[in-house]
């Protein structure tokens, strides 16, 4: 029988990252939280949302937030959905500057990305326990993730592939990410979203198939 598709709940997996990596107290989850109180005001655009270096985007840029690109700070959808749900971020659009609330957000997400719930909810889980998390850079990775205290100190230490639970995934595909992460010296860990919305990490350091 030949094998072309897995499914993210049937993987041979070498480690659960979530139960040695991503752990924190009570005190490192309050200081990040208070850490994102202030709140700024983006504007929807076709390169996501921007906001002016005059309202404080210098801030989030040090911690990892968006990219800064002449006197604007750039931010993703899933970057944006994040603060704004944190209370940190309001999103205007248009001449109106209509201010937007977070599910009308996340349909200009959903416009430009099918798996923009997906990317939301693993960022969203990864931030909230205190990783800097930073953008993929295509071939199937999500997100970048750095160690505590290690941003900007040097290379993220993990890349993301969020999967969502049941859905197939193409083995030549999995095997072609896992590849090429292997040739970074990195480690691919893949954000398994459950039906209830949580997420389950899992580190994948070898993909064996068998003919059956």
């Amino acid at each position: 029988m030949k094998a072309s598709y897995i499914f993210p709940s049937l993987y041979a997996i070498s480690l659960c990252w979530q139960d040695k990596t991503l752990k924190k107290g009570k005190q490192q989850i309050k200081e990040y939280q208070n850490s994102e109180m202030k709140k700024i005001k983006g504007l929807v655009s076709k390169k996501g949302i921007t906001v002016s270096t005059s309202d404080n985007s210098e801030n989030l840029a040090s911690r990892g937030y968006g990219k800064l690109e002449n006197k604007t700070l750039v931010l993703s959808f899933y970057e944006a959905l994040f603060l704004q749900s944190k209370g940190t971020l309001e999103v205007v659009k248009g001449k109106s500057r209509k201010a937007l609330d977070f599910q009308e957000l996340l349909h200009q997400f959903e416009v430009v990305d099918e798996n923009a719930w997906l990317k939301y909810l693993v960022y969203r889980d990864l931030r909230s326990r205190g990783y800097v998390v930073r953008e993929g850079f295509g071939l199937g990775i999500d997100f970048r993730v750095y160690e505590r205290g290690e941003y900007r100190k040097t290379t993220a230490a993990y890349l993301i592939l969020g999967i969502q639970e049941g859905k197939p995934i193409s083995v030549k595909e999995l095997a072609h990410v896992l590849k090429h992460v292997q040739s970074l010296k990195k480690k691919l860990v893949l954000g398994v979203v459950n039906r209830r919305g949580e997420v389950v990490y899992y580190t994948l350091s070898k993909l064996t198939i068998k003919k059956m």
